[in-house]
């Protein structure tokens, strides 16, 4: 009787002590968050902070300002103002960068998009034209040496199938475009508040070393201008940066995939784990993603949506895993052919 006491003291005392954890944390938390909760009450990028901000990030404050938290090169931290808010029309080449149509989708030419932030499969399958484009003619100029050298897709690939592919990859990860849209909206961001501040547009953003995102440290690698690059589609979309970021994948995400994948040869499997974590792509892509669900093709720019869940912790490789059902690397390099594209379904249940 007396050790029982004794061992129901003891499972209490642990008790209490995790609760005490527990409440200390969210006390913790809530303190930081109502310490920043209006612009007035932080600064911004290039104001420099000697320690973290104890702060979720990203992290929206009352008024709406949605912010990241950030390491600069000399390893000091800074805070970036990213809000993703609806605006004008993009006048890019005129330097009205702060007039862009972000929050848009093509609900003309694709209805069922712009109310579920997923594509009707059905709707593409009678699709003819885009933003009053042919199909063919989109096709045409998104391949390589169309309007672009590297192409927006692979030769093998056309608008429509790509569109259907990366759609069941966001289905099969449980999101809707908008949700993978938005972090890369957040990076153009972090690109253009340091151009601005720091007078640089179309330089290479080189005083950030990496921001968090739900818990991940992305490190942006560059972020540059090299040139006009103009839209596949009719609207007012146009590229200049080369965008490039990237995680260290974590020893028990590579232990699964080598466990999960050791047919591969170690030349696979490295080229498997760069593209499950390394994104080098332009400030095109969030446009076409949230406007059309169009993450580029197999080419050297894709934005894969596997992988911007992955980088920006909006799902865990775990649970990217188990979606696919050890058909992830398939998913991940095979192209988007017509052939593969034909059907209606999941293509990663073998």
């Amino acid at each position: 009787m007396r050790k029982c006491t004794v061992n129901g003291l003891a499972v209490a005392i642990v008790l209490l002590f995790a609760i005490s954890d527990t409440a200390l944390t969210f006390w913790q938390e809530t303190r930081a968050e109502q310490n920043f909760q209006t612009k007035e009450s932080l600064k911004f990028y290039p104001y420099t902070y000697d320690q973290c901000p104890e702060l979720p990030s990203p992290f929206t404050m009352e008024d709406g300002t949605e912010i990241v938290v950030a390491s600069t090169k000399n390893n000091k931290f800074t805070l970036i103002p990213v809000t993703v808010e609806k605006g004008e029309a993009l006048g890019y080449r005129e330097k009205e960068w702060d007039k862009i149509r972000i929050l848009d989708i093509d609900s003309e030419d694709f209805p069922v998009l712009a109310r579920t932030g997923l594509h009707s499969e059905i709707e593409l399958d009678y699709t003819r034209r885009i933003t009053g484009c042919s199909i063919a003619e989109i096709t045409d100029g998104g391949r390589p040496g169309g309007s672009s050298g590297e192409g927006f897709m692979s030769q093998e690939e056309d608008i429509i199938s790509v569109l259907k592919g990366d759609n069941r990859l966001v289905k099969k990860l449980g999101l809707i475009h908008p949700q993978l849209a938005k972090p890369l909206f957040h990076v153009w961001n972090i690109i253009r508040w340091i151009s601005y501040t720091s007078q640089s547009v179309g330089r290479s953003v080189d005083s950030i070393d990496y921001f968090l995102y739900n818990n991940r440290k992305v490190r942006l690698i560059s972020g540059g201008g090299r040139g006009w690059q103009s839209s596949i589609f009719n609207d007012e979309i146009l590229g200049m940066y080369q965008i490039e970021f990237c995680i260290e994948l974590e020893k028990d995400e590579k232990a699964l995939l080598q466990e999960k994948y050791s047919n591969l040869s170690h030349e696979q499997m490295t080229d498997f784990q760069k593209t499950l974590s390394h994104i080098y792509t332009g400030e095109m892509v969030p446009f076409y993603i949230m406007r059309y669900g169009f993450y580029e093709g197999h080419t050297g720019y894709r934005a894969d949506p596997i992988a911007v869940s992955l980088i920006f912790g909006l799902r865990s490789l775990e649970e990217i895993e188990k979606s696919f059902g050890g058909n992830l690397y398939k998913a991940l390099t095979e192209d988007f052919t017509r052939e593969n594209a034909s059907g209606r379904g999941e293509r990663y249940e073998e």
